[in-house]
């Protein structure tokens, strides 16, 4: 899947017209994606997101859930503090 917007920095709408939040810890790995920027979504369960998305360049993963779902407060300040 490519980029089609990703003009808010925590969210990034792919060309499936997907839209999803980008976890706050993972957002540095996004500053390099441009729109010609290969990802692909991959369902996960690790307490904080749902999703993540791969950068089939680098293999570098982002956490995501849908753009409409909120953040879970303990597990993201969990992680956040884990680093």
């Amino acid at each position: 899947m490519k980029i089609r917007t990703h003009s808010e920095s925590h969210v990034v709408e792919l060309d499936d017209g997907s839209d999803w939040q980008i976890f706050p810890g993972d957002l540095a790995a996004t500053l390099s994606w441009k729109p010609e920027t290969d990802l692909h979504l991959e369902h996960c369960r690790d307490g904080v997101s749902s999703h993540v998305l791969v950068n089939a360049a680098d293999q570098s993963r982002v956490r995501v859930i849908g753009a409409d779902e909120t953040w879970p407060d303990g597990e993201v300040k969990n992680a956040l503090k884990g680093g």
